[in-house]
């Protein structure tokens, strides 16, 4: 995964630099011979703009939404007896359950009241 992002790092940090040197050239051009824009020349300048948004949608959002519908899923899914970290680092097994409190015995005799959404993991029975 590692390698993937640096390469796509390395293609838009080269798209930015053809986009400058290209943007340069072209004025050049138009000094020489100046020409009616059309839609090919909008699309040409909006081409590069537009795949640097695709490639940030598919290695950035698409995988963090992915990751976050992941935990939603979890966090609905917790059961009672089941053991918990929550987003402090409290390890405890989950007693009691409404809504959106949970009911964590962290030791013998003490219980404290979190909200589902301070669930960081749940832990596998081991």
């Amino acid at each position: 995964m590692r390698h993937t992002r640096l390469f796509f790092m390395r293609l838009i940090y080269s798209l930015f630099f053809y986009l400058a040197i290209s943007d340069n050239l072209w004025a050049q051009e138009a000094k020489k011979a100046p020409a009616q824009a059309g839609p090919a020349d909008l699309l040409k300048t909006f081409f590069p703009i537009i795949l640097v948004f695709a490639i940030f949608y598919l290695l950035i959002i698409r995988p963090q939404q992915k990751q976050a519908k992941q935990r939603q899923e979890m966090i609905k899914a917790v059961s009672k007896n089941e053991r918990v970290v929550t987003v402090g680092g409290i390890h405890g097994k989950v007693v009691g359950i409404t809504d959106d409190v949970l009911t964590l015995e962290i030791a013998d005799n003490c219980k404290i009241k979190i909200e589902r959404s301070g669930i960081q993991t749940v832990k596998k029975e081991s």
